[in-house]
């Protein structure tokens, strides 16, 4: 690894052992990346822990194809789910998907889309600036056929616009920044908002 590469790797590792600690990367799911360059971005390696992530847990895959550049190591069955974002946004540095209860009990309760509104913590994103705005969170049905998948994100996407982040239905939550950091601050953000949505919904 270049100096770049051991620099944002160790941002991920950070994010990993972060997001282990509260409960939102169980077992071996989810997975991060984070643009190296217009072509190349460096994705975590399929079936490894997020909580344990070391260097070697990481490759470099090709923007437009999605394909490993480094041999012998086997990307996320999802990497499509991730470079779709960045041919789409040029802006976008990081792309994190996490696997927390709420995020994912919510998704399964909700169709079509969940409205968060009313949260001071909407102002976590690029441009809200009171917690009067509401986020649409759009909802979708968990598919193993992942260019299916990317195709239902890419249509949703061209009818509505980016949104802050998506959910895929018993499956997780995807969110994305300009920076590690920033990708960090939105899940986090997220986190929060979603399992406050769960709170409610339980308290009737």
């Amino acid at each position: 690894m270049d100096a770049q590469q051991v620099l944002l790797s160790q941002a991920l590792i950070d994010a990993g052992r972060f997001f282990f600690s509260r409960g939102w990367v169980p077992a071996t799911s989810s997975n991060f990346s984070v643009r190296l360059d217009e072509s190349r971005a460096l994705l975590t390696v399929s079936g490894r822990h997020k909580g344990r992530l070391t260097e070697d847990d990481f490759l470099r895959v090709s923007i437009d194809s999605g394909f490993s550049l480094d041999a012998g190591k086997r990307p996320s069955a999802e990497t499509l789910l991730h470079t779709q974002l960045y041919l789409r946004d040029a802006g976008i540095g990081c792309v994190l998907h996490t696997h927390s209860m709420p995020a994912t009990v919510l998704s399964r309760l909700t169709e079509g889309a969940l409205l968060l509104e009313g949260y001071e913590l909407a102002k976590a994103f690029p441009g809200v600036d009171s917690h009067e705005a509401s986020l649409t969170i759009p909802v979708f049905a968990n598919d193993q056929d992942i260019p299916r998948l990317a195709a239902a994100v890419e249509a949703w996407v061209n009818r509505h616009g980016l949104p802050v982040a998506y959910l895929i239905e018993g499956h997780g939550l995807y969110t994305w920044g300009a920076t590690v950091d920033d990708a960090v601050r939105h899940v986090e953000a997220l986190e929060f908002m979603l399992e406050c949505e769960l709170w409610l919904r339980r308290a009737g």
